[in-house]
């Protein structure tokens, strides 16, 4: 919650940063954050190979945060995109690093019974912190009469407390080696060493990413529409309160009913929003495509988390959660990039038009490997 907060702060303007202040176009503020965001999941094939062969994965956890809240302070001081960038390259490596252990530490310890409702809780405790974090940058830009770089450097405190939270209170009991095969190399590199259920997913994945490109997005559309810029970062705050609000009971329902119909169902709530958000004839109809846009979030996060744990061989989860975060972070590129372009060519009414058919493309594909796939692993 506490680095959430912080790196929300951040990121609800650093569009404005960039964008408004260095003089950044809108598609390479797209190729900034595909590479942002595709280096984390790049790096969290590395990290969840390691927590497999290690005996704790919390080593890697504190690291990855470590990592993050030393970068922090990078970003009141740019004076360059090109600081930003390289900023914003590392914090997501910190994100890299921690992300496959973390989510594999979670399903290391919670009955499969009650995996989709773990991740959903994460989902929405993580959302608490993008919640807060703009709904303060807000207060503080109009308290501190606008100052963009006192905002980014408070930011840098709800960052050291993650950091502090993490090493004073969590507590993992250590145990043996959890990959089998430590002399080889290739252990959990192999298409063998997974179902074909399993690479299934995986193809799902990179279909799914390609249809929902980086939120700063829908930053640039509320900008476009009109909204000032002291309000430009409600659009995360209206995002993440509906994706808070679904996440958890998303995540319970997930147990009780088909992932892949959830899936599907998440897409057909994505295909609304950027209808709403390629259309809307005015900024309140674009708070609703936004709100839309986080009940998506909520309904399809922790689920993709779940169907990892759940097909994922349980002696190799955080090297399936890093080929799986390595496909998002791949396609997380392109789809960045390919979003910059199309709002660089046309705007935000081609940008989420395009979204739109992807998300019916996407749903139907979730829905027609349901027909096919076997019930998951854990479920039993």
């Amino acid at each position: 919650m506490f680095m959430d907060t912080s790196s929300e702060m951040i990121h609800a303007l650093l569009p404005v940063l960039l964008v408004g202040t260095l003089g950044v176009s809108a598609f390479s503020l797209g190729i900034i954050e595909g590479i942002a965001e595709g280096t984390a999941s790049i790096t969290k094939i590395f990290s969840g190979v390691l927590s497999d062969r290690w005996s704790r994965r919390k080593p890697l956890i504190v690291l990855g945060y470590g990592l993050a809240a030393l970068t922090k302070p990078l970003f009141p001081l740019a004076g360059s995109a090109t600081t930003v960038f390289a900023a914003r390259f590392l914090d997501r490596i910190g994100k890299g690093i921690r992300g496959a252990p973390r989510d594999a530490l979670v399903a290391d310890e919670v009955p499969p019974q009650h995996r989709g409702a773990a991740y959903g809780l994460r989902q929405s405790l993580d959302t608490v912190g993008g919640f807060a974090g703009p709904l303060i940058a807000v207060g503080l830009m109009a308290l501190l009469a606008f100052d963009l770089h006192h905002v980014l450097w408070i930011a840098c405190i709800p960052a050291l407390l993650a950091v502090l939270t993490l090493v004073l209170g969590v507590r993992e009991a250590p145990g043996a080696p959890r990959a089998p095969g430590r002399g080889n190399p290739l252990a959990g590199f192999r298409a063998s060493d997974y179902p074909r259920k399993f690479w299934a997913l995986v193809a799902l994945v990179l279909l799914f990413t390609l249809m929902r490109f980086s939120e700063a997005f829908l930053v640039l559309r509320a900008s476009a529409g009109g909204l000032a810029t002291k309000w430009v970062p409600l659009t995360l705050v209206v995002m993440s309160a509906t994706y808070l609000l679904t996440a958890y009971p998303a995540g319970r329902l997930s147990d009780r009913m088909s992932r892949h119909v959830l899936l599907a169902v998440g897409c057909l709530v994505m295909l609304i929003a950027d209808l709403l958000l390629a259309f809307a004839p005015s900024m309140p109809w674009v708070f609703v495509g936004i709100a839309v846009w986080g009940v998506h979030m909520g309904l399809t996060e922790g689920l993709l988390s779940a169907l990892t744990a759940d097909y994922a061989p349980p002696n190799l989860r955080g090297t399936a959660f890093g080929l799986v975060n390595l496909a998002r972070g791949l396609m997380q590129v392109v789809a960045s990039a390919v979003a910059g372009g199309l709002w660089t060519l046309s705007g935000p009414a081609l940008t989420f038009s395009v979204g739109a058919a992807l998300a019916v493309l996407t749903g139907g594909t979730a829905l027609a490997m349901r027909s096919r796939a076997p019930a998951p692993l854990a479920r039993g």
